[in-house]
């Protein structure tokens, strides 16, 4: 083990930090914002609930590359849809959606 200065500092932080399991969730989290389409979705879902083709036309994208990034980001609960007809629409899960996105936008701007 390596030399520890202050064991009471060490045991603090030991004890506030959460189980592994979350720690592991909230960096898969964060590896589904690591893509730059799936960020682009997002974004796009802010302003209003879209369905596949309208997205694709906003983003200037093919419609099945869409879709695919809909997939994993509705499997990882950042957004949800519902249909209408024939037609589903998509729109961000909760509002943590957008603070996550926020909260890291803001940082990315300190620095310009």
């Amino acid at each position: 083990m390596d030399k520890v200065v202050d064991q009471e500092v060490v045991d603090k932080v030991m004890n506030s930090l959460p189980d592994e399991e979350i720690l592991y969730d909230v960096a898969e989290l964060f590896k589904i914002f690591g893509d730059s389409t799936r960020i682009r979705i997002i974004c796009a879902l802010f302003t209003s609930e879209m369905c596949v083709y309208d997205l694709a036309a906003c983003l200037k994208m093919n419609q099945s590359a869409i879709s695919h990034q809909l997939r994993i980001l509705k499997a990882n609960k950042l957004v949800k849809n519902r249909r209408e007809g024939k037609m589903m629409y998509y729109s961000l899960d909760d509002e943590h959606v957008k603070s996550i996105f926020e909260a890291g936008y803001a940082h990315i701007m300190e620095e310009k």
